[in-house]
């Protein structure tokens, strides 16, 4: 039993921490309209914005994805602001006007206004849109107004950004000002995932079409790996002037590390059980272990279309957090940490289904 007390006081920090930092955070949401600054002074409470980020604006992906956190300190610490300040972000956003139905990637945290109008599913923007699907999610499917405005930025995201090659390879453009540039970066490819895992909850009889959809995402992202030297994808990779699935541009022909095509494999796989895309993790394994195993552990690569890598001496932390874990999910059993008692934040961590009911919280076993 003593050991059992050590544990759970053991948890009981890290709980307390979680809430201390969260109410550290606090400060950046003081704003006119409530949208977080994107970096805080923790001493002083003082916010700012990215230099770099259109007008002073902050950044979808940035205040876009709070929400899973922040609900569940507030389930952690009985302390409803934090819920509060993550539903108002969402009342801003939902009240906007939105070119086309699309959200784009800056917004002013003074005047309420978009910066420039250019919208992504990759960096930027991604995680927005996994959040509003995973809200819902993690509500135990009560958040309706989590699921109506992911289905519906899903279907803007359908009308104006995906495509198809000639060879008909389903694709995410991004929208620079109502232009589509045809260029999809690997950030992108975690789409696949997202729309296979709110596909079961899709309005109408789209469920069929939103699979289809997860499982040609999937096909380009693969493409994207097969069609180099070192079977690892670029960072981008683009659609035009005859070229396919294939980075034109020497700074997008980089490999990280990055986990977002092993992750919609994952996903796919738990909801198909399609043999392929175990095949497709392992064919990632075997050109990791090749071209990115290194002495002090695992590097990213400067270019995957040269058969002899040029390592770029890192190691990102994504690779342990994300990479190697959603690898691990794709080649163990389904009820190793099943979809309906967990939710995957960003960074593959894993958060608990908020259920109503007084049962137990879940615990990993």
């Amino acid at each position: 039993m003593e050991n059992v007390n050590v544990a759970v006081s053991k948890t009981a920090v890290f709980r307390r921490k979680a809430v201390e930092l969260g109410e550290k955070l606090l400060p950046a949401f003081k704003t006119p309209t409530g949208i977080p600054w994107a970096l805080l002074n923790l001493k002083s409470g003082i916010g700012r914005n990215w230099p770099w980020a259109s007008g002073g604006s902050s950044i979808l992906a940035e205040y876009g994805t709070l929400h899973l956190e922040f609900m569940h300190l507030s389930k952690l610490s009985e302390n409803p602001d934090f819920a509060q300040k993550v539903m108002n972000i969402r009342k801003v956003l939902n009240r906007l006007e939105k070119p086309q139905g699309l959200y784009p990637n800056y917004l002013n945290p003074n005047s309420g206004q978009w910066g420039q109008h250019h919208v992504s599913v990759g960096g930027l923007g991604d995680s927005f849109y996994e959040y509003l699907l995973k809200a819902w999610l993690m509500s135990d499917k009560t958040d309706e107004e989590g699921k109506k405005m992911y289905y519906d930025a899903l279907q803007a995201i359908e009308t104006n950004l995906m495509r198809k090659s000639t060879t008909g390879l389903t694709y995410i453009a991004e929208w620079k000002g109502g232009l589509l540039e045809h260029k999809m970066g690997h950030l992108t490819c975690f789409a696949g995932g997202m729309i296979a895992l709110g596909a079961d909850g899709a309005p109408g009889d789209k469920t069929g079409h939103q699979m289809e959809q997860a499982a040609e995402i999937a096909r380009t992202c693969h493409e994207s790996y097969t069609r180099t030297a070192l079977k690892l994808g670029p960072e981008a990779f683009r659609f035009d002037g005859g070229v396919e699935a294939i980075a034109t541009r020497q700074n997008e022909k980089y490999f990280i590390l990055r986990p977002e095509v092993i992750e919609t494999y994952m996903y796919l796989w738990r909801f198909t059980h399609d043999p392929k895309y175990r095949e497709w993790g392992w064919e990632a394994v075997q050109a990791l272990e090749q071209h990115c195993k290194v002495e002090g552990g695992y590097s990213g690569v400067r270019d995957v279309y040269v058969s002899t890598p040029n390592h770029d001496d890192v190691q990102q932390s994504f690779y342990l957090a994300e990479t190697l874990k959603y690898l691990y999910l794709l080649f163990s059993d389904d009820d190793h940490l099943p979809f309906d008692h967990w939710v995957f934040n960003t960074e593959a961590h894993p958060l608990p289904v908020i259920k109503d009911k007084t049962d137990r919280p879940n615990e990993v076993e």
